[in-house]
């Protein structure tokens, strides 16, 4: 299944994507794509439910994040081999993990606000997944049955908060709307395989990042495994799992974004992102 949320920020409603290419609203069936309701119980529910009998939304219908207000949003540092070489760091033995505030989540298409005093604020295209089951202290072979399903993240940065400003990653990650999730939550049985995808993110329409997730160096089973050894993922729990070469802080000269840049990005199976930057209010 592909699943949206669709609707104004903060009244978004949750939706099922056709067999047409329409949005569904499933409203009657779940309240939203949050927590529990992204059990596999409650998956079943929607899969079986006849969509045509559902009413559809609105044509041209904003869509918001895929997931509805996340307990926990974590991210993967450097978790691509080719991204860490770019950026002239070694191969992490381990994971290396940081916090998104959960509240930075946006649509897919919002406008992502600029920061102020940002100096370097740059993109990179992720595939992230959603914890549907509750997991600690899983065994890796167990892993990949508490995922709900996969989607798109630009995990959007400023570096000169991430990593000038000393502390913690956090700072540079959080800002309002950098976490655009979707369009669609697509579930583990639609999407398939995840060793493999084909990703890629566009500035202004020139391809700066074209990368795979078979560069991926700790991969998803791994990562819900390792994670779970320090916490416990509760339903609706997001994790974001790095970004291929290509970032601006790679480039040579680093480049950065600006107000009026167009951010346009996808992942194999998961659709297509855009978002414009804009001056902070």
């Amino acid at each position: 299944m592909k699943l949206v949320r669709f609707g104004e920020k903060g009244q978004e409603k949750p939706g099922l994507v056709d067999a047409n290419g329409q949005i569904r609203d499933i409203s009657a069936l779940v309240p939203d794509l949050a927590g529990a309701w992204l059990s596999p119980a409650s998956l079943a529910t929607i899969a079986a439910h006849d969509s045509a009998s559902l009413p559809l939304a609105p044509e041209g219908v904003r869509l918001g994040p895929c997931v509805a207000r996340p307990g926990n949003f974590l991210a993967v540092g450097l978790n691509f081999a080719d991204h860490a070489k770019e950026t002239g760091n070694p191969i992490p033995q381990e994971p290396l993990l940081f916090n998104k505030a959960p509240n930075c989540i946006c649509g897919p298409h919002d406008d992502v606000p600029m920061p102020r005093s940002s100096r370097k604020m740059d993109w990179e295209v992720e595939l992230a997944f959603v914890i549907g089951t509750r997991a600690h202290y899983v065994e890796e072979k167990d892993a990949p049955s508490h995922v709900a399903g996969y989607f798109i993240c630009n995990d959007v940065s400023e570096r000169y908060f991430q990593m000038e400003r000393t502390g913690q990653w956090t700072k540079g990650k959080s800002q309002e709307n950098f976490g655009p999730l979707g369009p669609w939550l697509v579930t583990p049985d639609e999407l398939g395989e995840t060793d493999a995808l084909s990703m890629w993110l566009e500035v202004n329409g020139e391809r700066v990042q074209n990368g795979s997730t078979a560069t991926m160096i700790f991969r998803i089973p791994y990562l819900i495994h390792y994670i779970s050894q320090f916490m416990a993922l509760d339903p609706g729990d997001i994790i974001t799992t790095g970004t291929p070469p290509g970032v601006g802080l790679g480039h040579r000269p680093p480049r950065f974004l600006k107000a009026g840049d167009v951010m346009r990005l996808g992942v194999d199976g998961l659709g297509v992102q855009q978002q414009t930057v804009i001056a902070c209010a």
